[in-house]
């Protein structure tokens, strides 16, 4: 059976930016069939497609995206023992209170982190010492082109610093996770993740929309020895030494500038906010500034962590 996409779906309703215009065509796979018959759908109708997970870590443009808009809300959870089987359409925020009523150990560090499953597997998102590769057993995807399903372990998946092979590629669909988790206390589980929440809210700026941390930290190893120096106090291990691109960006005086609708944080300035209606178009230029500036006062160049669409 043929899947029916709806048309010009406007993808700030799908946005955690609340920003994005609409997607020429937009369909909500609910298993792995409705995937497949998606990406069928796509090359019958050569028609250009994109993955959407939880809209969490994207900018998208203002004119919206040309083609089909695929967002998988595969929500596969299953228990043996302490591995743990999850659909890529899960929200983390759902996952580590599941597996924390279980007692199973290994996710904390994710409480208060937004998004899907999936979204953090293909980023291979992380925080306070601990990422995704550190739990992943394997993940289960389909070829975009080909159909053909894969099946990586750990090593399979080519996990870096906020990066992984579905990443890289950009062309296999992140379907389903096993994840394998240790035993422990869950009232020690559930303290450990509202720890993180609260730590969130006291210093990000959740008031407003965002998409989290615009860049990645800065690999200290890649620094000069003078910014060393100088960021001693703030080094932190993310999972390995890093400086913050909130010092860096704070250091160069951007803290609270703002363009059309959009702001760099006074609270965190990795964090650039949607203050008023902002556009795309007005994020990119606190991008583009905010880069200019630190690579000017510092010689670091930042890299996005977001997903920048054209």
């Amino acid at each position: 059976m043929e899947i029916t996409p709806r048309k010009n779906v406007i993808l700030a309703d799908f946005s955690s930016y609340k920003i994005g215009g609409p997607a020429e065509y937009f369909f909500e796979a609910k298993d792995w069939y409705e995937a497949e018959e998606s990406l069928r759908w796509s090359k019958d109708n050569n028609s250009p497609i994109f993955i959407l997970g939880g809209g969490t870590n994207i900018l998208i443009p203002d004119d919206g995206i040309r083609g089909l808009v695929l967002k998988p809300l595969i929500d596969t959870l299953e228990f043996n023992d302490n591995v743990v089987l999850v659909g890529a359409g899960i929200l983390m925020a759902d996952l580590v209170y599941a597996v924390a009523d279980l007692g199973l150990s290994g996710l904390e560090w994710a409480g208060g982190l937004p998004g899907t499953v999936g979204g953090a597997v293909r980023g291979n998102a992380g925080a306070f010492g601990g990422e995704m590769k550190d739990a992943v057993e394997y993940v289960e995807s389909i070829d975009e082109k080909s159909f053909k399903k894969n099946t990586r372990d750990n090593s399979g998946c080519e996990f870096d610093y906020r990066n992984s092979i579905f990443k890289k590629n950009n062309r296999e669909i992140v379907l389903q996770i096993a994840l394998k988790l240790d035993r422990g206390s869950p009232e020690q589980i559930k303290k450990s993740i509202e720890e993180k929440i609260q730590y969130r809210k006291d210093r990000h700026p959740m008031e407003y929309p965002n998409i989290g941390s615009m860049f990645k930290n800065v690999d200290a190893k890649k620094a000069s020895s003078e910014l060393i120096k100088e960021a001693r106090e703030v080094i932190k291990t993310d999972p390995f030494p890093v400086i913050p691109a909130a010092y860096l960006i704070s250091e160069a005086g951007l803290k609270g500038v703002s363009f059309g609708g959009a702001m760099i944080s006074q609270k965190h300035p990795n964090f650039i906010v949607n203050i008023s209606k902002a556009k795309s178009s007005d994020v990119k230029e606190l991008i583009s500034l905010a880069k200019e500036e630190v690579r000017k006062k510092f010689g670091v160049t930042l890299e996005e962590e977001v997903l920048i669409l054209k």
